[in-house]
């Protein structure tokens, strides 16, 4: 027989719980022992007591003594491959295309929430529509998934673009990494996955706050199989960018070799952005004929439309509707035929690229015999001066050798020309089928959006440091810029803005509608395009002190939406000024007359302010290389 253990209380029989014990609450028996209670609190104590929450220190001042008896605690042992993975990783988010400053860390963390933030905001906006009484209609339904294929689409193939020169092995891979008693093919492996880690990241990133959100809001029948159709679709629609984009790089490269794919590289990216763009401006205009796009043949040809086709067969299962269900089809084959020709091109390329660095490319340097008749004009009128003359071939010379000049003037370039395409091309339905036309109000708002989006991207470009270990020469040479040396830069900008704008004018008036052709609206539009170039130059370079290349690198304290308002505040405005004095200036010539005594005014006005703020700051003392700021000048600017 089994005895009852003794109490340690001499004379006490066994204490039994309460009748409303926390034990009897839950329905235990009463005559049990709190056990399992008391285990979870002695378990609570020792995990609290060890995070020392409620715990007094056991040393307040820690002396030297008492730190040399703490333990050491090592950092876990990392394989070589992991280092390497790491390291890589490190290039992608840390990097001088990224930022000179050392924070681009900063930076790529508020990018990534500006990508990720639009899918919750899109789905916090649809909840009205979505718990309306009368619900949400079909086709309505259909283009919020669009508009989520889309944007993983084109965030992830921006994401892309961008980081394009990074996908394969550079100088420091080759001469240093390549010296280490490291394994080729390690090396290899190390960068695949680390370049697999950095997309799925963004793609990830872009499209998870959006799969949550989403089907929480729409509140259909089965959450869990919105969530699945919406996370696979948004997800294959952003890998399919992402191994177009590096399939594209991949193939050029193998086959093409490096230095034709160094010429065409802007090109690509440019206009790679401005497809992007265009289809991300461009749903507001197609949203409205969902149902008629989807059974047009051109559909077949549009990837979003692929990915949207796998979302609503994956939604509707069998009963979707026919169109989507090809649409599907397509996006399923075109998905895999595209990681598997990045697959297949990205070792040749990537072999390709490290023999080109090992060896060089090899060719000689020649002068563009087509530039010279311009040069030879150019040193005879604007630039007879032999400092501007350096300065403006330091330009011409500097502006696309290096990468991040490269993508900045792809990104400028690329929103501009979506913005153009936007404004000049719409939609129009009839006879059951969707065309294209050209609106002649777009057409007039080319032309301030092509010189703006020009002279902005250069300026953006020309405070970009490049290399500035070289930087010094100006300095020993020149001292402090002053206007001479600061005029040859807003001279070629000027030069590049009115050649760009003034060459679009001539195609506009070529394939315009009639009522804008004849010697009115070319000369109005003429006036407006030299007008907007030199006016933008003036503004955008008013504060501008160094010589292109050259400058320190921006405050990392910037604030992105601070940055993105300055350009976005000032640009619609400018449009629709100029769009309002184009009618006015066609009306007469006087008013033509008046509105260059205008321009040449505020063109004075400004060059005086600019003259003045050179005067001021090539006048201040400078401090010697080893000369402090304190106590020489106690922290003070002048």
């Amino acid at each position: 027989m089994l005895k009852e253990a003794p109490n340690k209380s001499l004379g006490e029989s066994p204490r039994r719980p309460k009748p409303h014990s926390f034990c009897g609450i839950y329905g235990r028996p009463e005559g049990r022992p709190l056990q399992r209670t008391d285990s979870i609190r002695r378990f609570l104590k020792e995990r609290l007591s060890r995070l020392r929450i409620f715990t007094p220190p056991e040393h307040p001042v820690l002396s030297l003594e008492v730190q040399a008896r703490l333990p050491i605690a090592e950092a876990p042992e990392r394989s070589k491959f992991q280092l390497l993975v790491r390291h890589f990783l490190e290039r992608f988010f840390n990097n001088e295309m990224v930022s000179t400053d050392g924070d681009a860390k900063t930076r790529l963390l508020q990018v990534v929430g500006a990508i990720a933030l639009p899918g919750m905001v899109l789905a916090l906006y649809l909840f009205a529509p979505y718990h309306a009484p009368h619900g949400r209609p079909f086709w309505s339904q259909v283009s919020d998934h669009y508009m989520y294929v889309m944007y993983s689409f084109v965030a992830v193939g921006a994401v892309s673009i961008f980081a394009w020169d990074l996908f394969f092995p550079d100088l420091l891979d080759v001469f240093v990494l390549a010296s280490l008693p490291i394994a080729h093919r390690k090396l290899f492996m190390a960068r695949i996955v680390a370049l697999s880690l950095f997309l799925g990241l963004f793609i990830f990133g872009t499209n998870a706050l959006g799969s949550i959100f989403f089907p929480v809001v729409c509140d259909l029948p089965s959450f869990v199989h919105h969530f699945f159709a919406h996370l696979l679709a948004v997800t294959a629609s952003g890998a399919f960018a992402a191994a177009f984009f590096l399939a594209l790089q991949g193939v050029i490269l193998a086959v093409m070799g490096e230095r034709f794919f160094r010429t065409i590289s802007p090109l690509l990216q440019g206009i790679s952005i401005m497809m992007l763009l265009t289809i991300l401006l461009f749903f507001l205009v197609l949203s409205p004929f969902l149902k008629v796009l989807m059974n047009s043949p051109a559909s077949r040809y549009f990837p979003p439309f692929w990915f949207l086709g796998i979302y609503e067969r994956l939604l509707a299962g069998s009963s979707a509707l026919p169109a989507f269900t090809g649409l599907a089809r397509t996006g399923c084959l075109a998905t895999f035929l595209v990681i598997a020709l990045a697959i297949l091109s990205y070792p040749l390329a990537y072999r390709r690229r490290t023999r080109h660095l090992v060896e060089g490319s090899g060719a000689l340097s020649t002068p563009n015999l087509a530039a010279m008749p311009i040069h030879h004009l150019l040193h005879a009128t604007l630039l007879r001066n032999g400092v501007q003359r350096g300065i403006y071939h330091f330009i011409s010379y500097s502006l696309l050798r290096t990468q991040r000049h490269r993508v900045y003037l792809a990104i400028y370039g690329g929103l501009g020309l979506a913005l153009m395409t936007a404004c000049v091309l719409f939609l129009k339905l009839g006879h059951g089928h969707v065309a294209f036309a050209l609106s002649p109000d777009g057409l007039r708002a080319a032309v301030p959006i092509v010189a703006f989006w020009t002279i902005a991207g250069l300026r953006t470009a020309f405070l970009s440091p490049a290399d500035r270990r070289g930087g010094w020469l100006f300095r020993v040479i020149l001292g402090r810029p002053g206007l001479t040396q600061l005029a040859a830069a807003k001279l070629w900008v000027v030069l590049c803005g009115m050649v760009l704008t003034l060459a679009f004018l001539a195609l506009v008036s070529a394939i315009g509608p009639p009522q804008l052709r004849g010697w009115r609206f070319a000369t109005s539009q003429g006036l407006v395009a030299i007008g907007l170039c030199l006016l933008l130059t003036e503004a955008l370079f008013l504060k501008v002190r160094t010589i292109p290349f050259t400058g320190a690198a921006g405050a990392p304290t910037t604030n992105l939406a601070f940055i993105l308002l300055q350009y976005f505040g000032f640009f619609p405005p400018l449009v629709l000024l100029t769009l309002s004095l184009e009618p006015w200036l066609e009306a007469n010539l006087w008013h033509a007359a008046g509105m260059i005594v205008i321009i040449v005014a505020a063109f004075l006005w400004m060059r005086r302010v600019h003259r003045t703020n050179v005067h001021y700051y090539t006048n201040l003392i400078d401090l010697d290389e080893d000369e402090e700021e304190f106590p020489q000048r106690l922290g003070l600017r002048y």
